[in-house]
């Protein structure tokens, strides 16, 4: 019984590792099959990653972009559902099978020991048991050999005597024997009555519930099996919905207008071609020479007949231009403006830079404590040349704008600038006309909205969160704000990376304070 509770249970130890490589293996299986879905993934998301691709507006393109990010997060779920199998059942089942063993262990060692002792008892009762068998027979012996003695005529009284006492010590000797046999064997019979209706039956009971554990255990491995999967059913249910609303999402109207305003040449449509009659012999030079001037939108197709069905023909790729000159009129005026409009933020960037450096290099003159003000010198030089070199390239894109036939409506560019000297206010002129990609350009409306970048506004900003002062700072410079130490104030601007924040107090005052000197908590 022993044996077999033995072999049971090992083969029950072998089941559980048996179990925990093959969800490992399943594991395995999961993560490779994630990383070839990102891979996939990525491999033809890189193909439309250029987002100043015009198939991009497209709603079927911007689908197909959203089919591989929710391919992306489904790859992720499966990647969840490897750890989640790999926590909960490979770790958690390997760690309990070394608790199993180690108990397991005890137990049979426990039996082993038992059983050792039940042996060493049986082995000292067989020993007093041959012992007794020996001291009896020579008892025997001497006692026949004594009455044999006493009947002998020829032997002498001492000789009786002495057989007498020889016999009697052996019978003395044999009759100790036989007690220590029997003390032995009673010993023995409690050891094997402890030994199997007690040592032994609660080893078994306590090996019967070890295995009923690791059964059950292996049990809720089973079961996590399938629920660590049906755990993520939900998110991947939404990624499958989620292609589904990429498909729904498609619009092929849309897709068509978006198509015509990007392909919109601006090319007026050519007239009829006229009637030349060489019949007429007297008129022929009057008529080669009017036909030989093109007048209006037949000049674009007399210059070059090649050009006549242009739009179903391959045409080779155009020199591209700093001007756009190689594009139709339409679209040459579209990137202009586009181009005009980066141009205007990276020009505010560096006018925000310029007036940060002036009300650093400001305070830093008023409270020599908390910098040098000619470490900023060559900064202060670096933004005032980048302003003129995009002031320059403003003024350039502007008349290349009004040369494509562009709006020629301007609007005042308000904002602070500093030189090394000090603040000083100057105005630029920046074109209008230019839009955003997402929006449609309406002739009749001024596309550029007016930037006023002065301290007070019309309106108060709405405050995005609060800051409380570490440090006092006195505020003496153009532009500051004072603030006591613990004093909360309002922010309503934050730190564009100049090292400043824009804050307000509850009466309304508003100005900059150095970003360091307090711990801000935005709004979420």
């Amino acid at each position: 019984c022993t044996c077999g509770e033995h072999l049971h249970t090992q083969s029950g130890l072998e089941l559980v590792e048996k179990y925990v490589k093959f969800v490992k293996e399943r594991t395995e299986i999961e993560q490779n099959y994630a990383k070839q879905l990102r891979n996939l993934s990525k491999k033809y998301n890189n193909k439309r990653s250029n987002k100043d691709e015009p198939e991009c507006r497209l709603s079927s393109y911007q689908s197909f972009l959203d089919i591989l990010n929710e391919m992306n997060d489904y790859a992720g779920q499966r990647e969840l559902i490897a750890e989640n199998m790999m926590m909960n059942i490979c770790i958690d089942l390997t760690k309990y099978l070394q608790e199993l063993k180690q108990e397991r262990k005890m137990y049979l060692m426990e039996a082993k020991k038992a059983q050792q002792s039940l042996e060493s008892t049986y082995k000292q009762l067989d020993s007093s048991k041959k012992r007794f068998e020996r001291e009896w027979r020579e008892a025997e012996r001497a006692a026949q050999y004594a009455e044999k003695t006493d009947q002998d005529i020829n032997a002498t009284k001492a000789d009786v005597e002495k057989a007498k006492q020889q016999a009697h010590m052996r019978a003395h000797v044999a009759e100790e024997c036989k007690n220590d046999y029997a003390a032995q064997l009673q010993k023995y019979n409690k050891e094997q009555n402890q030994f199997y209706f007690n040592d032994m039956p609660l080893i078994f009971n306590k090996m019967q519930d070890l295995d009923e554990r690791r059964v059950r255990k292996l049990a809720q491995g089973y079961v996590l099996f399938s629920d660590t999967e049906k755990h993520v059913m939900p998110i991947i249910g939404k990624c499958l919905e989620g292609i589904t609303k990429a498909g729904t999402n498609v619009n092929e109207k849309n897709d068509s207008m978006v198509v015509i305003e990007q392909n919109k040449s601006g090319f007026e449509r050519p007239g009829d071609v006229e009637f030349e009659d060489y019949s007429q012999g007297i008129n022929r030079a009057s008529s080669d020479s009017s036909l030989g001037t093109p007048k209006g939108p037949m000049d674009l197709l007399g210059k070059n007949k090649s050009k006549n069905f242009w739009l179903f023909s391959k045409r080779s790729k155009p020199t591209v231009t700093e001007d756009f000159a190689h594009l139709p009129p339409e679209q040459r005026r579209k990137r202009l403006q586009q181009k005009l409009e980066e141009i205007c933020k990276e020009l505010q960037k560096e006018i925000d830079q310029s007036e940060a450096l002036g009300k650093m290099k400001d305070v830093y003159e008023k409270n020599p404590q908390m910098g040098d003000p000619a470490s900023l010198a060559s900064q202060i030089s670096q933004t005032s040349q980048n302003i003129e070199r995009l002031r320059g390239e403003v003024n350039k894109y502007e008349n290349w704008l009004a040369e494509a036939g562009g709006r020629g409506d301007t609007l005042r560019y308000k904002s602070h600038t500093f030189n090394n000297n000090g603040a000083h206010d100057e105005t630029y002129v920046f074109p209008d006309g230019a839009h955003s990609d997402e929006s449609t350009p309406d002739p009749s409306q001024a596309i550029y909205a007016e930037f006023d970048d002065d301290f007070e506004d019309d309106e108060l900003a709405a405050p995005i969160g609060k800051c409380t002062a570490m440090y006092n700072f006195p505020g003496a410079s153009e532009g500051t704000i004072s603030m006591q130490e613990g004093e909360v104030l309002a922010v309503v601007e934050e730190d564009k990376g100049d090292g400043w924040t824009r804050v307000r107090r509850t009466n309304g005052d508003e100005g900059y304070i150095p970003t360091s000197y307090v711990t801000i908590a935005l709004n979420k």
